[in-house]
């Protein structure tokens, strides 16, 4: 950044701010309070957790150029009503280059990601919309927002000028932030810090928000925060943050940038910041499994201390659980060409097993399902299995408005009463 525009973007702050009714002899080492009080008058969060990760995440947008990947935020709710949108229209006063999107076509998207004016902040509401019932006629806005959290991530397009085609690639990397009803596909999911908003109780209250009214104060503490970024940019990355003990792999990608904000913030913001990230990735961990999870879970659950099952026995176990989901899948319990095909992508293949010593059916081998087990429940002592909730693999779980992503690719069919994704 040259010098003199840094002076140009100082010189306009203390008249923003006076503007705004801030007092300008008000020293602020940092903008982040600043930030979380303005957007804790507007947004009722599920958790302090939740309002520190926006904060941090704000902060994120106005470094851009620091990271090698960068973390999208998810407002999801089941219930419309949840705060969802308020969340984005105050950050839309706080993030620089704002593009707000809903119901955007892919080439519009891509031209604003891709815009030479500069690297916007894109903030999708309704983003169920895109992944509802209709979400193979959005496969393009997927792919940009599963390319774009990394830096080198491109779009790459052939464009016709008369009769010759070329290609060009269409920088895809820039800040997200989601909401939606329901869930999104967990390659979204993975790489998003999720918030899980709901409706306000009556205890909790808010500003009602006019962007005619707070305009003005958004603006101010958009250029402070503008300002400081261009303080702190040298040092980010000098070290870059240790994280917090079980924060690794994907979630570390996605709070490596939350974290190095907060770092380079000080003062509490550091402890609150691995704080709130172990909260929440424990928090993602712990929503519902996939229904191939759950298959997995419940399988062992089934087994017992059994080696070897025949697959009517299965069935009739998987039936008999309490609030399972397999007695009534589309109105049909599961059946055997319906278990093979979920377990096919786990490695998991039928076969002719040893019952006892005069019978020979068709079933599974506790030593073939062992090692689906191990990667996607967890280690646990042989008899000793249970249809309690395991932690499973690193990267989220998703929520049961999602199984019919992971339905699909078995070949099987989603739910009776899930959204279908």
């Amino acid at each position: 950044m040259k010098p003199d525009h840094y002076s140009k973007i100082v010189a306009g702050i203390d008249q923003m701010v006076v503007e705004a009714g801030i007092d300008p002899t008000v020293e602020v080492d940092n903008p982040l309070d600043e930030v979380e009080a303005f957007l804790a008058r507007f947004v009722a969060y599920p958790s302090e957790a939740a309002r520190v990760a926006h904060v941090l995440w704000i902060g994120h947008a106005h470094l851009m150029d620091c990271w090698e990947s960068t973390p999208r935020i998810a407002f999801l709710s089941p219930e419309p009503g949840s705060g969802k949108s308020r969340a984005l229209e105050a950050s839309e006063l706080l993030v620089p280059l704002p593009v707000q999107a809903v119901n955007v076509t892919p080439a519009y998207l891509f031209r604003k990601v891709g815009s030479e004016n500069g690297r916007p902040t894109v903030l999708y509401d309704e983003i169920d919309t895109v992944f509802g019932p209709k979400a193979k006629d959005n496969e393009e806005i997927r792919g940009l927002l599963n390319a774009g959290h990394r830096r080198s991530g491109v779009a790459g397009r052939c464009v016709v000028r008369g009769k010759q085609v070329f290609t060009e690639e269409i920088p895809a990397y820039c800040a997200v932030a989601l909401a939606g009803l329901g869930g999104l596909p967990d390659t979204i999911l993975s790489r998003s810090v999720i918030v899980r908003m709901r409706r306000r109780a009556p205890n909790e209250q808010v500003e009602p928000f006019r962007r005619r009214v707070h305009e003005g104060a958004g603006d101010a503490i958009r250029h402070r925060l503008e300002a400081w970024a261009i303080k702190v940019q040298p040092e980010i990355g000098d070290p870059w943050p240790e994280m917090p003990a079980g924060i690794v792999d994907r979630s570390a990608d996605v709070w490596e940038a939350l974290l190095a904000v907060a770092d380079a913030a000080g003062g509490a913001w550091p402890a609150r910041g691995r704080v709130a990230a172990v909260s929440l990735v424990a928090e993602s961990k712990g929503s519902t499994p996939s229904l191939g999870v759950r298959l997995l879970e419940d399988l062992r659950h089934v087994f017992g201390d059994r080696e070897h099952m025949a697959t009517d026995d299965i069935l009739k176990g998987l039936c008999q659980i309490d609030e399972a989901p397999w007695g009534d899948i589309r109105g049909k319990a599961i059946d055997a060409r319906g278990l093979a095909q979920r377990l096919r992508p786990y490695g998991v293949a039928s076969k002719q097993v040893r019952i006892s010593a005069e019978t020979t059916l068709k079933g599974y081998a506790r030593a073939d399902l062992h090692d689906a087990w191990e990667r996607y429940l967890g280690p646990s002592h042989h008899g000793s299995e249970t249809s309690e909730t395991s932690e499973t693999t690193e990267t989220p779980a998703a929520p049961v408005s999602d199984v019919s992503d992971v339905s699909d690719a078995m070949g099987g069919e989603p739910m009776a009463d899930e959204e279908v994704f």
